[in-house]
């Protein structure tokens, strides 16, 4: 029988595990490093049900990041989206909760429906529903795009 000398043996285990993800030992391992879109966007809802919404938006959003409500005008900017997540947080008196209700990813788009619970500052509690739709380049959120029902 003609068995690999052991230079070979690992060549030929090599190979096998190159082949089967489909990268030759010669390409680039940057293939396999590229963003995972389901854990970032997994990772991203995490941190808003911690509360933890300006540490997200730091992390997870492209500078050139652009963000619409509905079908108002988009903003456009970590700067400008920056400023609108901080004056949402400054207008909460009290976070009373988020609940995720469901969550899909199609390639580099991903969906979220959410409830949340809050209470304005100078106002009364109120539970708010919308859906947010990510496109993620690079692994960041390059356009988030927020639906829901007007005067909430």
């Amino acid at each position: 029988m003609n068995r690999p000398q052991p230079a070979n043996r690992r060549r030929h285990f090599l190979a096998n595990l190159f082949c089967g993800s489909h990268i030759s030992p010669g390409m680039s391992t940057a293939l396999k490093s590229q963003p995972d879109v389901p854990t970032l966007d997994r990772e991203l809802n995490k941190a808003i049900l911690g509360g933890d919404i300006l540490n997200a938006f730091e992390k997870f959003y492209a500078t050139d990041v652009i963000m619409q409500e509905n079908d108002s005008e988009p903003f456009v900017g970590k700067d400008v989206n920056r400023k609108r997540e901080q004056d949402f947080v400054n207008s909460v008196e009290q976070f009373h909760g988020a609940k995720l209700l469901g969550e899909a990813v199609n390639g580099d788009l991903s969906y979220s429906e959410w409830e949340y619970d809050v209470t304005f500052k100078g106002g009364k509690r109120t539970k708010m529903q919308q859906v947010a739709a990510r496109h993620w380049k690079n692994g960041q959120v390059a356009t988030e795009r927020f639906y829901y029902k007007g005067g909430q």
